[in-house]
């Protein structure tokens, strides 16, 4: 079974590879460059092997990319899985592909993704369109790079996973989130009849969380299961990557008391078209 540490590791090899591929150099130019094996460049590149930063330093360098070595240190921060605190300021020093990269690989690790979003459609469900304004606007609220249409095309193919029939998605929406509008309202309205499409089909089970529902307990923030392995949990400043076997089952308990509160199928139809409908295009 891949683990967290290797799938990290994996996007960390992944970025290194495009970074070589984008300055128009094989493997063995490189290797030349740097004075090192060619199979060292392969097993880096290949996840095979862990980079040290001065390897990191070397590689960013030889490719005239000293840019790119912030987003490459915060990658390689990443690896430690006992690090439960990530700054943002690391993860997306050179953008957001790096960290779409590790969504992507994650994503394919997992059989079963629970996750709760509170005020905006979650990424999987996303049209392009919407996220490239999401993309956009953290890149200029963070003062980060914008590497929007790599992030974009990472997540794009991070939704392949959902026609995967080993993989199955359930997901909670608070219905807040169909009416929040990040961006214009013709994007909106295609991201609300992506979120109506979805509803009742296979492996993907969506529900609405209704404003006026009762519930056992608020829904403080987003968060996402990862199996029963890994939750992350976004805050503003950094994420949290939490594997310890109480917090796994605290927020299995605050998914499970949500989804009592929650309407799928039609009800879930109804709540999502009465969102689209309230839109005014004229």
């Amino acid at each position: 079974m891949t683990t967290d540490f290797q799938t990290a590791r994996e996007a960390l090899g992944a970025r290194l590879r495009e970074l070589r591929t984008e300055a128009r150099l094989e493997g063995k130019d490189l290797a030349a460059r740097l004075g090192w094996q060619t199979s060292k460049v392969s097993r880096l590149q290949n996840g095979k092997q862990t980079p040290t930063r001065d390897d990191l330093t070397a590689w960013a360098s030889a490719l005239g990319r000293p840019d790119a070595e912030p987003e490459l240190h915060g990658l390689l921060a990443g690896l430690d899985m006992k690090q439960r605190n990530r700054s943002w300021r690391r993860q997306l020093a050179g953008g957001h592909r790096g960290r779409q990269e590790i969504a992507v690989r994650q994503t394919d690790a997992t059989s079963l993704i629970r996750g709760l979003e509170v005020s905006r459609i979650p990424g999987l469900f996303q049209t392009p369109e919407y996220a490239r304004v999401i993309f956009d606007v953290n890149a200029e609220f963070r003062g980060i790079p914008p590497t929007t249409d790599d992030a974009v095309e990472k997540r794009m193919r991070r939704q392949e996973a959902l026609y995967d029939p080993e993989k199955s998605f359930r997901f909670l929406v608070c219905e807040a989130a169909l009416y929040h509008r990040p961006c214009p309202v013709d994007v909106m309205a295609a991201q609300l009849d992506r979120l109506y499409n979805l509803v009742g089909q296979r492996r993907i089970e969506l529900g609405v969380i209704p404003f006026g529902a009762q519930l056992r307990r608020t829904a403080p923030h987003a968060f996402w299961i990862y199996d029963r392995r890994l939750v992350i949990v976004e805050t503003i400043s950094e994420e949290l990557w939490l594997t310890g076997d109480e917090d796994l089952q605290l927020y299995e308990r605050a998914w499970d008391w949500l989804a009592d509160s929650a309407e799928y199928g039609a009800l879930a139809r109804r709540l999502i078209g009465r969102a689209r409908a309230s839109l005014d295009l004229s």
